[in-house]
């Protein structure tokens, strides 16, 4: 079990989280399979997947340490404990909800809740979040907007969602990004739909090449 430091310094460090948003429980797995064989090593499965706890519990018992697992879209507290319980190191939220951060604080889980204004931006931070997610950033104006959040608020580690692609992950993080969350411009879902898991595998390790590339100084 990685201790809440070793798993936001595993996410900070790859820079990437992709979003495992899959069909079926078997799907979700051979994705998040693909992720890591393409070099990316931390990943998170949402709550819409069918059986998305047994696919936590499958990947936590495959990978063990070598992956930094998380789950998605957990709604509210008593979610974000049976996630833990699967094995997710670190929970993301798609808003704001303080009692779901209170629980990841009380049992030293990371949570990245989603928040899209200065206000809300604030108040998670305050309340313990250890990174948060702007969502939907692309509808509000991509990386713009997220350097518009960053100027007042430089202490926020702050992970872009929605919209990122291989053609902006660059302009994300000279924005002030720490790390981007990656879906639909990596869940390929008509490869996936064909079995066809080595473009997942070509696009996550693309992805981390971008992010490397757009770290350097």
């Amino acid at each position: 079990m990685a201790t809440r430091e070793h798993t936001l310094a595993a996410i900070l460090d790859i820079g990437i989280v992709p979003i495992v948003r899959c069909e079926s429980r078997e799907m979700a797995h051979e994705a998040a399979r693909a992720v890591v064989r393409g070099g990316v090593k931390a990943l998170e499965v949402t709550m819409t997947v069918p059986g998305a706890i047994k696919v936590l519990e499958s990947l936590a018992d495959e990978f063990g340490d070598e992956l930094t697992l998380g789950a998605g879209t957990v709604l509210d507290p008593e979610t974000a404990r049976i996630c833990m319980l699967a094995g997710a190191e670190f929970m993301v939220t798609p808003g704001l909800n303080t009692k779901t951060i209170e629980i990841c604080k009380r049992y030293s889980k990371v949570i990245i809740p989603g928040v899209l204004t200065p206000t809300e931006v604030m108040t998670a931070w305050e309340a313990g979040a250890n990174i948060v997610k702007i969502f939907p950033v692309d509808n509000m104006g991509g990386p713009s907007y997220l350097k518009a959040l960053k100027a007042p608020l430089p202490q926020v580690m702050m992970v872009p969602t929605g919209g990122v692609s291989l053609d902006n992950v660059a302009d994300y993080f000279a924005a002030g990004a720490s790390a981007v969350a990656v879906g639909s411009s990596m869940m390929n879902t008509n490869a996936m739909r064909e079995g066809r898991f080595e473009v997942i595998e070509q696009l996550a390790s693309d992805f981390k090449k971008a992010v490397v590339l757009a770290r350097q100084p």
